[in-house]
């Protein structure tokens, strides 16, 4: 189905043009272990999924600008936020309980409290409102003491009502960015903790599930 413009009505034709490829994919995690923290943390699995069809994650996120959605036999076209999904392992630095070094106390658990999220292009055009959309920060509370997967948001639903994604409606561009995503938060005893995962976007105005 030919998918309607917001604002104008008109019918989007002809072949995408594409904007330089990006040569990336979901990254398994920068691990920092800068910090007094003695234990640390290993994003193992990062995955995203269109808001469109939130049940498939995938190592690539195709980031639809607009999504036609049918309401009692009405066509609307709207938009939706992108979810992502991490999946964190527990680090050791130094040992942990007695009898077992490699195994952490309660006290080396790690609670995550917020993120960060920031798109950059392998062009080196990183203007943020003109060639990529704005960094953001968000909260999560989950704790890690072992392995632990959590949800949030990658893609803002304000983010494709501005530039550069409005734009991508009509014009037919594809943008490929990598999301640099940053993790924060602290062990039991108050020392902080975080770690740099990536995963590769491309935003454009794609087909609908059916």
């Amino acid at each position: 189905m030919t998918k309607a413009v917001w604002g104008a009505g008109a019918r989007i034709a002809g072949l995408l043009i594409v904007i330089p490829t990006l040569f990336a994919s979901a990254s398994c995690g920068d691990l920092t272990r800068q910090g007094t923290a003695s234990s640390y943390l290993i994003v193992t699995v990062l995955e995203a999924a269109s808001g469109a069809d939130p049940g498939k994650f995938q190592n690539t996120l195709f980031s639809d600008v607009i999504t036609i959605v049918d309401m009692d036999g009405v066509k609307v076209a709207t938009t939706f936020a992108d979810l992502a999904s991490v999946t964190f392992q527990l680090g050791m630095k130094d040992a942990g309980a007695a009898g077992s070094p490699t195994a952490p106390t309660s006290a080396n658990a790690i609670t995550l409290d917020r993120y960060h999220v920031r798109y950059v292009r392998a062009d080196g055009r990183n203007v943020e409102g003109v060639d990529v959309p704005y960094a953001f920060d968000g909260g999560m509370t989950f704790t890690v003491s072992g392995n632990a997967t959590g949800t949030f948001e990658l893609v803002r639903h304000t983010a494709k009502h501005e530039a550069p994604l409005q734009a991508l409606g009509a014009n037919g561009v594809i943008i490929n960015t990598i999301a640099e995503v940053t993790f924060y938060g602290h062990d039991q005893t108050g020392r902080s903790v975080s770690v740099t995962s990536k995963i590769a976007i491309e935003f454009g105005n794609f087909g609908d599930p059916q």
